[in-house]
């Protein structure tokens, strides 16, 4: 093997410190980028919103957490709650009209959400929903879940079939219920389907490692929250705050103070 000439060596460190100083200044002017990689790779903990900057706290359950004990959970600082009801054509929540009647008994806001399904239409998603969830007064608006599932196989849907599914059954569940839908979305879907979206409905985001960068109105912080008021086999409980005090949670949504 050829040893390496004085100038190339000389070429080489000269590199090298190019790249390190690359990164020291994508440091300092880039604090974001430095706080995601962090996270994302486990350096740092995740950010946790604090109750006096986010009063208003909820959860969002499905059958996975059983039966619900609702004045346990508002005991616990639980404001509101989205209940699955739906997904795709013809699936129903075993838990949905059970968990639906039962909140009525806690001051807890509730909402029903639909899971979304990408290879069937608007239209016959938005008729399952309304069949299952019906008018009620006082309540949070209906949700639409937008997240990849495994039986699709790691394949990415058309962007353009799916905007049109969406704006479909946004369309249909706001002439029934007469209110904006709200639309959830991880970050990876966030960007591909829902934040055309965002200048016309509520975004619903879901981010366990750092507060959303841009204008969201509730925020999924963590998958693995802990409550007592389930007996699922699931123990843990999506954790979620709204972007706003009280008065702001009641007025954008119409809801009235609880008696």
């Amino acid at each position: 093997m050829r040893k390496k000439s004085f100038g190339k060596m000389l070429w080489h460190w000269l590199l090298t410190l190019l790249v390190l100083a690359g990164l020291v200044t994508a440091c300092i002017w880039c604090p974001r980028l430095l706080h995601i990689y962090r996270t994302s790779t486990g350096r740092q903990e995740p950010d946790v919103p604090s109750e006096t900057e986010y009063p208003v706290r909820g959860v969002d359950l499905s059958y996975y957490q059983g039966n619900i004990d609702w004045d346990l959970l508002a005991q616990q600082g639980v404001s509101f709650c989205f209940i699955k009801a739906t997904e795709g054509v013809d699936h129903n929540d075993s838990q949905f009209a059970q968990n639906w009647e039962t909140a009525k008994s806690a001051k807890v806001y509730v909402g029903a959400y639909h899971f979304f399904r990408f290879e069937n239409s608007g239209k016959e998603q938005a008729e399952n929903f309304i069949q299952t969830v019906p008018v009620t007064e006082n309540t949070l608006p209906p949700v639409i879940d937008v997240e990849f599932y495994e039986s699709l196989g790691g394949s990415t849907p058309d962007t353009a079939k799916a905007k049109q599914n969406l704006r479909e059954m946004l369309d249909l569940l706001e002439a029934h219920y007469g209110v904006k839908p709200i639309l959830y979305a991880a970050p990876n879907t966030y960007r591909t389907y829902v934040s055309s979206f965002q200048k016309d409905y509520p975004i619903w985001i879901s981010n366990y490692y750092y507060k959303p960068y841009f204008d969201w109105t509730f925020w999924q912080y963590t998958d693995s929250g802990e409550l007592s008021g389930y007996d699922g086999y699931q123990t843990h409980i999506d954790l979620n705050v709204y972007a706003g005090s009280m008065e702001s949670f009641r007025e954008q949504f119409g809801l009235k103070a609880f008696s």
